[in-house]
């Protein structure tokens, strides 16, 4: 009984590999923000999350929308109908343009909202010049999201990998040369991790649209478009399919965006905690979200194929390995939570020692819950990702909703401010929202599939 979905852990692993490792990517930029300038002090660590906080908000619906494209290549693939595949990708590209420079003037008229927030003043300050550069960043970031969805339609899902490891050591190595002023360079502080980041994805975006025109069975698909074409039911098909998925991305980056704001309430170092918190959870994360995609590509094929009962079978055994490699995660939470949070802060700095040992305290106790939600996070978005890979995105975007507003969030905010959990109260909510949205979308999944299966 077992076998028939421990057989599809060889492929699915293959396939998610380098999806992972290209999501860890994105992480590892903010990753490798918060470690250099977390050895500035406690005040820039809060000032990066806080601009961040923003970000993320906007870059989920950029990036929430582009996943529309990867279901209906993969569909397309499954048919074998190459034609309606170069038509996704060409209409996902006007439409991710769009949208980047939306959110990158979103994002500007939104910089007040900052000023009303109720943060530390001297955050804030630090926070606006590192916005408004990362905030631009979304434009190449979303364009190359739309050459990913594209990619890993294909079930090509090495390409965009390669792209992000090249960016990754671009934006380390301006980082070091720019927050430091090393080697002559100017010392711009935060200011240079921005910038970092900026240059670090207009060049991830070249990279992977070169790879892909160079190699000979992609290349027809990536060039030669004919933009004065726009078929309005291409372009409707894709904002159906994308705007709920930007939904459902934006209601759970939201919430832990709240736990921003929320931690901040609380003063720099629940603050700063949160963020320690937060980022390693990002990226355990990331493997829950290379799960969720090969869950897209491979429902998406079988519904291009109309075997519902194999996808059935295929998508479970996607979801227990998820649940298998969750548990390894909340295993290395649980004993290295007071090991990891060092990672981010110079322990040897006496000016903050005290400052630094309050903020790996809290951090500790955060990774206490993390550890938990571990489980929950991850299979909530392989689920998803199975959901979207059946074109399925209304009923599920409610189901985000309620997960995480109507159930998470009033949890975090009134266990977090009015009650002595504080941090720990936050994450609860956190905790809850994630495991309610695991549920019911298990629950809409496992009712899609058996009526698709009956009524084969």
């Amino acid at each position: 009984m077992l076998q028939q979905y421990t057989r599809e852990f060889k492929y699915n692993s293959k396939l998610a590999v380098p999806v992972i490792m290209g999501m860890l990517g994105h992480t590892f930029v903010a990753f490798a923000d918060n470690i250099m300038v977390g050895q500035l002090g406690t005040a820039e660590l809060a000032a990066v999350s806080l601009g961040n906080s923003f970000v993320f908000i906007a870059m989920s619906l950029g990036i929430g929308f582009s996943t529309a494209i990867t279901p209906l290549v993969a569909e397309a693939d499954g048919a074998g109908n190459k034609v309606a595949a170069k038509s996704a990708l060409k209409h996902g590209i006007v439409l991710c343009t769009i949208i980047g420079l939306g959110l990158f003037g979103l994002i500007q008229i939104s910089k007040p909202l900052l000023q009303l927030m109720d943060q530390p003043t001297d955050v804030v300050e630090l926070s606006l010049p590192y916005l408004d550069l990362v905030a631009f960043s979304l434009v190449p970031l979303v364009i190359f999201q739309s050459f990913k969805q594209f990619s890993e339609g294909l079930s090509q899902t090495k390409y965009p990998m390669y792209a992000t490891i090249v960016a990754n050591v671009v934006n380390i190595v301006l980082n070091y040369l720019l927050i430091f002023g090393s080697f002559g360079f100017p010392k711009l502080g935060i200011v240079g991790a921005a910038i970092g980041t900026l240059i670090s994805r207009f060049i991830m975006l070249f990279i992977l649209w070169y790879l892909l025109k160079k190699k000979k069975k992609f290349h027809d698909y990536v060039t030669g478009f004919n933009l004065r074409k726009i078929e309005k039911t291409v372009i409707k098909k894709i904002a159906n399919l994308g705007f709920p998925s930007a939904l459902q991305m934006f209601f759970e980056v939201a919430i832990f965006t709240a736990a921003i704001w929320l931690s901040g309430v609380l003063g720099k170092n629940p603050q700063a905690a949160n963020q320690i918190a937060l980022n390693l959870s990002s990226m355990t994360f990331m493997f829950g979200m290379g799960l969720g995609v090969v869950g897209m590509i491979r429902v998406g094929n079988q519904k291009g194929l109309q075997n519902f009962k194999e996808l059935k079978r295929i998508a479970e055994s996607i979801f227990l390995l998820t649940l298998f490699v969750e548990i390894i995660f909340a295993a290395l939470f649980l004993l290295g939570r007071y090991w990891f949070p060092t990672i981010y802060l110079d322990t040897g700095d006496l000016a903050n020692q005290a400052d630094n040992m309050e903020v790996i305290a809290l951090a500790a106790e955060l990774l206490l819950v993390a550890a938990f939600f571990q489980i929950s996070d991850g299979l909530q978005v392989v689920i998803l990702g199975a959901l979207r890979g059946l074109q399925d995105v209304r009923i599920p975007t409610f189901i985000t909703f309620i997960a995480y507003w109507v159930i998470g969030f009033p949890i975090s905010y009134y266990l977090g401010l009015y009650t002595p959990l504080k941090s720990v109260g936050i994450w609860i909510g956190l905790l809850s929202g994630l495991t309610a949205s695991a549920i019911m979308l298990y629950i809409r999944f496992n009712y899609l599939t058996k009526r698709y299966i009956r009524t084969r």
